[in-house]
């Protein structure tokens, strides 16, 4: 690779790098091909990407940008995992597949430039996703008006009650 097509690679990382929200360093020393493939498609399905590159080209592009708390952890063979929308999914779909794999060992991570050591992203995946949350807060917010609604026809009811009462009383 001559010097010209260094610069490209670097270039490609370092914007990739600066589109992601969390990056996670993994070892896939002696992984099948075919268990590699798998762990690309179950990424893409959460909207990240799996890249195999060089580790002095890794550390060039990530000096001083998004994700620059990691650059000097690149060691032996390394996989980029890059989470460009939701961390919490990509956590979780490399953390589950971690747990499967016998090759696969997470090292660290970034998210949103602070660094993470493997524990702290096995804890990242144990939190609920961005859809979770999301239906999470819209139960929230709609039970604060169902509440409303149930506190009035109460006082409502308790007064229709009492104004039958009346009604019958006088009757009889």
């Amino acid at each position: 690779m001559n010097r010209t097509e260094k610069a490209a690679v670097i270039e490609r990382i370092k914007a990739k790098a600066q589109d992601a929200s969390i990056t996670v360093v993994a070892d896939f020393k002696g992984m099948p091909v075919e268990e590699m493939l798998r762990l690309r498609v179950k990424l893409r399905e959460v909207g990240g990407e799996l890249l195999i590159v060089k580790n002095t080209l890794a550390r060039i592009a990530f000096t001083d940008g998004r994700h620059d708390a990691i650059k000097d952890m690149f060691r032996e063979n390394c996989a980029l995992a890059l989470g460009f929308s939701d961390p919490v999914a990509l956590a979780k779909a490399i953390t589950d597949f971690a747990r499967t794999s016998k090759k696969l060992v997470l090292r660290h991570g970034s998210l949103e430039g602070k660094a993470l050591t493997s524990a702290e992203l096995e804890d990242l995946a144990k939190l609920p996703g961005k859809q979770e949350l999301l239906a999470m807060t819209l139960g929230t917010m709609n039970a604060v008006p169902t509440n409303f609604v149930s506190l009035f026809a109460n006082v409502i009811r308790g007064m229709l009650y009492a104004l039958k009462a009346i009604e019958e009383k006088k009757a009889a």
